[in-house]
């Protein structure tokens, strides 16, 4: 009974701090609070982001988590989520530049683009997940004007419609090119598309689409022929990140039909090894118009090449991370990760394509690319029932299931994998041979007798 007044004492201090700290309210404005709590709209992903106009994401933390670097811009900013970074202001500076000289040339009036712009903005917020309301109409369509002339202005300089200064630093240092253009493909850093044409053909005249400019653009990187760039010339998209996605895409494969019952084998592949176990055989496609042209054809996997590298890490990613938030596309780069992310499951099966030229390592090690493909496939919503590889992934593991070909495989690769084991295999081969030729003897011997 001795300590009771000193437990109270501890629990009267306790509650005088949290009156200090706390204001306490009635229930009744709690209730207040909370019906105006209710009223206000989410910011941070509008109730709107659903919409087939809302085409531009932040990307979720689950995946940020993978990978922190992929989806920051490093060098540049474009649109509003990054604008004004202090780290970015390096290459902003030289937007103001590029509107000066596009401006001189056409002697376009920067009033009429900007009064163009504006006529947009209810198009331009409803393309972005996250309210930009902190920008006003015409601060809006100055980040708009500023970064939309600037992108065009590179493409045509670096497609050589205009004259480009033979000092110019964003061309003269060697390091911003590439830092350039992976951020240009970032799904955080895009405007609309529809604002770069808008742009685009108010500085005419053009001798050439935008859409070929991009193209020759990214073919420093990406190195597709001219037959195949010629017919992405008509795509559109939402902005430079889907527009080039979807130049990689072909459009037969996106609107399948599936029947309702599912077909046993529709499940992942194995790992390269595993399925050189059973039988498969890789090759590499030299001359395809896109990595995603896969084809399974009598045992035979046939894999476009692919130069994995920073780029194409980047642009895998953000494609990615764009497929997971924009209901209204299809899916095709996630399926490739994920097919890619079966045959890859560790360094031997990399070793395993590398060996075969399907993957061109300027990435890193073989582990590397193990873990990069397993890393990026964890948390992503993938319909094993609709993708355009379904048919493919039940011809591989139906082929891989029992039969002659598999016994084949497994008898050459147990017994045949090195000169020793070959050695011993035929020696064994030719005593089962005379033995059998000795007990043939024996019994027609046998008979004549």
């Amino acid at each position: 009974m001795a300590s009771l007044p000193v437990i109270r004492s501890i629990n009267d201090l306790f509650a005088k701090n949290l009156d200090q700290n706390h204001v306490m309210i009635t229930i009744d404005q709690e209730v207040e609070l909370m019906k105006t709590q209710i009223k206000e709209a989410p910011k941070l992903l509008k109730k709107s982001a659903g919409k087939e106009s809302c085409c531009i994401f932040r990307v979720p933390q689950s995946l940020v988590e993978i990978n922190k670097e992929a989806y920051q811009p490093r060098i540049v900013s474009i649109g509003p989520y990054h604008y004004g970074n202090k780290d970015l202001e390096m290459i902003q500076e030289h937007k103001w530049r590029f509107l000066g000289d596009m401006l001189t040339r056409t002697s376009k009036s920067l009033r009429s683009l900007m009064r163009s712009i504006v006529s947009m903005e209810n198009e331009i917020r409803e393309c972005y997940s996250e309210s930009i309301d902190r920008y006003s109409s015409n601060e809006l369509a100055k980040m708009m004007v500023l970064d939309g002339v600037f992108l065009i202005e590179l493409f045509r300089k670096v497609g050589k419609l205009v004259n480009t200064h033979p000092d110019d630093p964003i061309f003269k240092m060697g390091w911003v090119s590439p830092f350039l253009m992976r951020d240009l493909i970032k799904i955080e850093n895009q405007i609309p598309f529809r604002v770069l044409q808008k742009l685009f053909d108010e500085s005419r005249p053009n001798t050439r689409t935008l859409q070929s400019l991009i193209l020759e653009f990214f073919n420093y990187v990406v190195d597709r022929q001219p037959e195949v760039l010629k017919k992405c010339e008509n795509l559109d998209g939402k902005h430079l990140l889907d527009f080039f996605r979807k130049s990689f895409i072909n459009t037969k494969n996106t609107t399948l039909v599936f029947p309702e019952t599912i077909d046993p084998s529709l499940k992942l592949i194995q790992p390269a090894t595993k399925l050189v176990t059973a039988g498969v055989k890789f090759k590499a496609i030299h001359q395809a118009d896109s990595f995603l042209d896969i084809k399974f054809q009598n045992g035979l996997l046939l894999i476009p090449q692919i130069n994995m590298d920073d780029f194409y890490s980047s642009f895998l990613l953000n494609c990615m991370a764009f497929e997971q938030c924009y209901f209204h596309c299809s899916k095709d780069i996630t399926t490739y990760v994920v097919f890619m992310g079966c045959l890859m499951n560790t360094s031997t099966d990399v070793g395993l394509l590398s060996h075969n030229k399907i993957i061109e390592n300027y990435f890193g090690t073989d582990k590397e690319i193990a873990k990069f493909f397993n890393d990026v496939g964890k948390d992503i919503a993938f319909d094993i029932k609709n993708h355009y590889l379904k048919g493919l992934f039940v011809e591989l593991n139906e082929y891989c299931k029992n039969g002659w070909h598999v016994h084949c495989a497994e008898f050459k690769h147990k017994y045949l994998k090195s000169p020793w084991a070959i050695a011993s295999a035929f020696a064994a081969s030719l005593l089962l041979s005379f033995a059998g030729v000795q007990t043939i003897y024996t019994v027609v011997a046998y008979y004549r007798k």
